[in-house]
C-alpha cells in the first residue's frame, strides 16, 4: 500500500448514496459518514436533523492519493448531486444538505476552486453553483447504523 494516503470531505445531501458511490471507487481505502461544520460537540443525527447545528451531513474519504487523484474526487462530488441548489438535495432540505467541500490543504482547495470555476463557465448549470469551499472542521462519525448504510442493505444507491 503507498504512503501518500490522505482525507476528503465532501457534503451533497444525505449521506447514504454519497458515501457507497465513493466506497466503491477504486484508491478509496475506506469512507466514513458524519457531520462536520456545525457548533455543537460531537453531535448526533437528531441533534442534525433540527437543522440547528449547522452540521452537513458529510461523507471522510480516506484515498491513496497514488492510485486516485484528489481531482477524480471532486468530479465524482459535482456528479453526484445539483450543486446549483442551496441546502436542499431533491425532497431532502435543511443547512445539513449543503452542497459543501471540506478541503484539508491548499491544494485541495485550489483544485476544488478551479473544478467548480472551470464547471460554472462551462454552461453545463442554468444557475450558479452554489457549493461552498471551507477548510474541514472537526469531523463527528454518525452513529453505527449509518455507516455503510446501503451496502448492508445490498443497495447501490437511495435514489429510485
Amino acid at each position: 500500500m503507498s504512503e501518500n494516503l490522505k482525507k476528503a470531505t465532501f457534503g451533497a445531501g444525505c449521506f447514504w448514496g454519497v458515501e457507497e458511490a465513493f466506497r466503491v471507487l477504486p484508491g478509496v481505502i475506506e469512507t466514513k459518514v458524519g457531520y462536520a461544520g456545525g457548533h455543537l460537540q460531537n453531535p448526533t443525527y437528531k441533534d442534525v436533523c433540527g437543522d440547528l447545528t449547522g452540521h452537513a451531513e458529510v461523507v471522510e474519504v480516506e484515498f491513496d492519493a497514488d492510485q486516485i487523484p484528489y481531482e477524480a474526487l471532486v468530479e465524482m462530488f459535482f456528479k453526484l448531486h445539483d450543486p446549483t441548489q442551496v441546502n436542499r438535495q431533491g425532497p431532502d432540505v435543511g443547512t445539513q444538505y449543503r452542497s459543501v467541500v471540506f478541503y484539508h490543504d491548499e491544494q485541495q482547495k485550489a483544485v476544488a476552486e478551479q473544478i467548480k470555476a472551470s464547471l460554472d463557465q462551462s454552461g453545463r448549470f442554468k444557475k450558479p453553483i452554489a457549493t461552498s469551499i471551507e477548510p474541514a472542521p472537526d469531523f463527528w462519525p454518525a452513529e453505527d447504523y449509518h455507516q455503510k448504510y446501503l451496502a448492508k442493505r445490498g443497495l447501490s444507491s437511495c435514489h429510485l
